[in-house]
């Protein structure tokens, strides 16, 4: 069940909608929220520990490979680290304007279709790394879908597409995300995808920490029993239990070192 009526409850709750500012009860107050999608996004953000990693160096291990994304306002270099079952030793390198991949401290020469299939895959990992982090990118679309309780708690029910221009290779994909509305934290996602035949994924946040003023957390991910891509029915399907799980997204040896 979603309702608008509880988000301005809530806002009321919190003193977002007073008619009046404390202390001052001649002055009309003025509109606190323009655009009630950017302005939950934006607590998400500051709740996840965005200001942080705004300049930041953070290491991680994700099923076995080092990862390590230094981050400068909008300038980023990702790197991703590991061995194959040869022994030989493969460093990706992302940067705002490049990819680049050494083998055994080599430069590796790769064709385009490999180039970009590498680097997609290593903004992918940092992109659900980092959420909520990147959505209040230019080439967001956000829109608001009221509050659910489908999850037990309130949850503000966010859908994500993305425009053509810098939305990525991927920019046709849809997303859904529920942020628990008095906290801010981001709890539950889903998806859908063109790529390899398409699908969609649900994942549910557990494991929630702090590491360095970060707020990291790992996920179950599930698939749905059938074939449907309505990401903004998938609360419905977890309450109903049409999903199943298929894998556990977990970040480990996590580090934060703030960058001046």
């Amino acid at each position: 069940m979603k309702s608008p009526l509880l988000f301005c409850w809530l806002l009321l709750f919190a003193g977002a909608c007073s008619n009046q500012p404390p202390g001052n009860p001649t002055v009309a107050a003025k509109p606190v929220i323009t655009d009630t999608a950017q302005w939950i996004i934006r607590q998400a953000i500051a709740r996840h520990g965005g200001a942080v990693l705004d300049s930041s160096e953070v290491a991680f291990v994700f099923r076995e490979r080092a990862y390590v994304a230094q981050r400068h306002g909008q300038q980023f270099a990702y790197q991703r680290s590991y061995t194959t079952e040869a022994g030989e030793r493969i460093q990706d390198i992302l940067t705002n304007t490049a990819f680049k991949r050494q083998l055994n401290g080599v430069p590796a020469q790769l064709n385009a279709k490999d180039s970009l299939s590498a680097a997609n895959s290593l903004n992918s990992v940092m992109y659900f790394a980092f959420l909520p982090y990147f959505l209040n990118d230019p080439a967001v679309q956000l829109t608001y879908h009221g509050i659910t309780t489908a999850f037990g708690a309130p949850h503000y029910e966010l859908q994500v597409a993305f425009k053509a221009a810098g939305g990525g290779v991927d920019f046709e994909d849809e997303y859904a995300y529920w942020i628990h509305a008095t906290d801010f934290t981001l709890d539950y996602l889903a998806y859908n995808f063109l790529v390899n035949g398409g699908g969609a994924r649900f994942r549910q946040a557990y494991n929630a920490r702090e590491v360095g003023g970060i707020r990291f957390q790992d996920y179950v991910n599930f698939k749905p029993t059938t074939d449907t891509r309505a990401v903004l029915s998938f609360d419905s399907l977890f309450q109903a239990g049409g999903l199943d799980t298929l894998s556990l997204i977990e970040l480990e040896e996590v580090e934060v070192r703030t960058l001046k």
